[in-house]
C-alpha cells in the first residue's frame, strides 16, 4: 500500500529522503522554494551561501550518495556546478524531478486532525496541502548571523558589511582592503580567496586561533585520515580518545599554526578547536593574510582592537555562522521542539515522540560533507516509517533526554560520527556484532555511503546490483 508524504526542500536532504521513502512505497511530493533543485548547491538560490567560484571543501567520495558516483574525470574537490549537476543526475536516476513543485515556499505547518496542514506560497498565490507525514529538509545554513560590534551600524567602508552567505562577487574586493571575521572553514577559505584574487590587503579577525587541517596531506585527501570508520566509532563510543587522536593528527598534518605566523592557539586542544583550509596558513606565512584579534569597536572605516593596532578597511565579510531558523512551524510545534536560534530537541536528530508523522533532516552542525550522513538519516527515516525497523516511543523519549543532556544541536559533529550513528540505527553498520579483528580491519576505511551498503537492508553487490 502506498503512503502519502510531503517533503519540504529539494536539496541533498530532500532528494535523499525522496529516494529512500519511494523505495518503501511512500509517494512523496516535494515543494521547493527555488526554481531549481540542489538547495545550497544551486548558487542562484536565495537560500544558498555558495559563491560562483566556490569549490567543494570535501572530497568527491563523500560528496555523493551510494547509488551514483561523480564522472570519472571529476577533480578530487568538485566545483559547485559539478555538485549541482550531480544532484540533477541523481534526481533523474530516481525519477524525483517530476515529484517537485518549484517556486513554492512553506509558510505555515500545523497539525490538523490526523494530517498535517500546510500553507504554501507560490509567486503571490497562497495554496494549501495536507498529508499524514511531512519531512522538513530546508537545511541548517540559510539564516546568517553577524555578531554585533560596537559602531558596526556606522561602518563607512564602500563595500559595507556582508555575511559570507551573501559573498557572491569576490572580484568586487579586488584592490580593496578587507577584514574577514570568523574562524571557521568558510572564513578561512574566503580570506584565502580574496588574498589570491588580488585584494589590496586581507585581515582575518578571530576570537581565538584554531588549529588548521589542510584539504590534502602527502597527496591524500584529508577525509581519508579524519573521516574514517575508526574516528566515527571513537566519536560515538570514546570522545576523549577522539580528541587525543584529533590533536595528534592535526599536529602531524600542519603543526602548530603559530609557526606560520598566527597567534598561539590555546594549550588545551579542546578549547583551541580545529578547522580546515588548504591555503590559509601558507598565505599567513607569505604575509598575504594578516591574523588579527576580534574587533572591539568600529569607527567609520577603522577597526579598533584591545591589543592590536587599528586597521582601515573598505569592506567586512563575516563568516560567523547561522541561526537555526524554521519560521514556518506553528507556535505549538516550536514549543514542543524547544526550538531556539541555537538548538532544537529531537530524538536521534530526526523525530520527536510527541509529534508523530514529522521528521526533520540535516539540522546539526558538522565538519565534513553532509551527503553520507544525510543518506543514512534518510534510510533511518524510511525504515522507521515503513515499520521495517520501528522505533518505540520509549526509545524516542530516551533520545530526547540524550539530546538535551548532550546538546546535540549546539555543538559541531564530524561526518564519520553522524554517518555511523544513523547506520547503527538502520542496521547497516558493517562492524556491528563483529569481533575486534573485523572492526580493526574496518577502522582505516573512509566513511562513504557505499560502506553502509555492504550489510543489512538494501545491501549492494560488488557491481551495485
Amino acid at each position: 500500500m502506498t503512503q502519502d508524504v510531503i517533503i519540504i526542500g529539494a536539496g541533498p536532504a530532500g532528494l535523499a529522503a525522496a529516494r529512500w521513502l519511494t523505495s518503501r512505497n511512500f509517494q512523496p511530493r516535494i515543494y521547493e522554494a527555488h526554481s531549481a533543485l540542489g538547495g545550497q548547491w544551486s548558487w542562484t538560490n536565495p537560500n544558498s551561501g555558495i559563491w560562483p567560484q566556490m569549490v567543494s571543501n570535501t572530497v568527491r567520495e563523500v560528496t555523493c550518495f551510494s547509488d551514483l558516483d561523480f564522472p570519472i574525470n571529476t577533480p578530487h574537490f568538485p566545483h559547485n556546478t559539478a555538485v549541482g549537476q550531480y544532484l540533477e543526475d541523481f534526481a533523474t536516476q530516481f525519477a524525483i524531478r517530476e515529484r517537485i513543485t518549484f517556486n513554492t515556499r512553506l509558510v505555515h505547518l500545523e497539525k490538523a486532525g490526523d494530517d498535517w496542514a500546510l500553507t504554501l506560497k507560490t509567486n503571490d498565490t497562497i495554496i494549501s496541502d495536507s498529508a499524514p507525514r511531512v519531512v522538513i529538509a530546508t537545511g541548517r545554513f540559510n539564516a546568517p548571523s553577524i555578531p554585533h560590534i560596537r559602531g558596526d551600524i556606522d561602518f563607512s567602508g564602500s563595500l559595507g558589511i556582508a555575511h559570507s552567505f551573501n559573498y557572491k562577487d569576490p572580484m568586487a574586493y579586488c584592490d580593496k582592503r578587507v577584514a574577514v571575521l570568523g574562524g571557521s572553514i568558510s572564513a578561512l577559505e574566503i580570506a584565502s580567496d580574496l588574498a589570491m584574487l588580488g585584494a589590496a590587503s586581507v585581515h582575518l579577525c578571530q576570537r581565538r586561533q584554531r588549529y588548521v587541517n589542510p584539504k590534502m596531506f602527502l597527496g591524500t585527501p584529508i577525509e581519508h585520515r579524519l573521516f574514517t570508520y575508526r574516528r566515527g566509532r571513537l566519536a560515538l563510543d570514546d570522545p576523549e580518545a577522539l580528541l587525543r587522536d584529533s590533536e595528534a593528527k592535526i599536529l602531524e598534518h600542519a603543526g602548530d599554526p603559530s609557526r606560520y605566523g598566527t597567534p598561539k592557539p590555546h594549550s588545551d586542544f579542546a578549547k583551541a578547536g580545529a578547522t580546515g583550509s588548504q591555503h590559509y596558513l601558507n598565505l599567513v606565512a607569505e604575509g598575504r593574510v594578516n591574523p588579527y584579534p576580534w574587533p572591539d569597536r568600529i569607527d567609520g572605516q577603522c577597526l579598533h582592537f584591545l591589543d592590536a593596532q587599528p586597521i582601515e578597511v573598505d569592506g567586512i565579510v563575516a563568516g560567523t555562522g547561522f541561526r537555526l531558523d524554521l519560521p514556518f512551524l506553528s507556535d505549538d510545534l516550536k514549543t514542543t521542539l524547544k526550538l531556539t536560534e541555537a538548538g532544537i530537541e529531537l530524538d536521534e536528530f530526526t523525530f520527536h515522540p510527541d509529534i508523530p508523522g514529522l521528521a526533520l533532516l540535516g539540522l546539526w552542525e558538522q565538519a565534513g560533507s553532509y551527503f553520507t550522513p544525510l543518506e543514512q538519516q534518510a534510510r533511518f527515516l524510511a525504515y522507521t516509517w515503513s515499520g521495517e525497523r520501528p522505533r518505540p516511543k520509549a526509545d524516542m523519549i530516551k533520545g530526547i533526554g540524550n539530546c538535551a543532556e548532550k546538546g546535540h544541536h549546539q555543538k559541531p559533529h564530524i561526518q564519520a560520527e553522524m554517518a555511523l550513528r544513523f547506520a547503527r540505527l538502520c542496521g547497516t553498520d558493517p562492524g556491528f556484532g563483529k569481533g575486534q579483528q573485523a572492526i580493526s580491519d574496518l577502522d582505516p576505511y573512509i566513511v562513504t555511503g557505499a560502506l553502509f551498503r555492504t550489510v543489512g537492508p538494501d545491501r549492494l553487490g560488488p557491481n551495485r546490483e
